[in-house]
């Protein structure tokens, strides 16, 4: 699988990937984001975390690392470490996970094509056949 995901990000002009050893938990990850989403800065959130994990190949359940990749964002690492904790903000990344769950997502990322679903890192071609199968029209 580490062979496949190097090969696939080269493919998209990403080179030198890093796969960890172990998925971490990303609760506190998911926790950072919607803390992001919520100061309009989820994009800039999403990027820094996923430079972090798969180009740097450094610990999400790090606080550390969490603290400069809210920085990277452009959020304040302080108000957003503290975030992490609020009930209310876990409180929605567990009910996201749940929805995730009761939907049959089984891995990242998941595709719903009508009845049909994708799941995992896939080449455009297999995503598109899936859609085509779903009866989409390729434009």
């Amino acid at each position: 699988m580490k062979e496949h995901l190097r090969r696939f990000a080269e493919g998209f002009g990403i080179a030198g990937m890093r796969i960890p050893e172990r998925s971490p938990s990303t609760r506190a990850a998911l926790a950072l984001a919607e803390h992001a989403r919520d100061r309009g800065r989820l994009h800039e959130a999403r990027h820094a975390l996923m430079d972090a994990f798969w180009r740097r190949g450094e610990d999400l359940e790090d606080p550390a690392v969490l603290s400069r990749c809210a920085a990277e964002a452009g959020l304040d690492a302080a108000a957003a470490m503290a975030a992490l904790s609020d009930p209310g903000l876990v409180a929605r990344v567990d009910a996201m996970g749940r929805e995730a769950a009761r939907a049959g997502v089984t891995g990242i990322p998941t595709f719903f094509l009508g009845r049909r679903r994708v799941v995992g890192c896939q080449p455009y071609e297999a995503i598109a056949a899936e859609a085509e199968a779903a009866g989409a029209k390729r434009r």
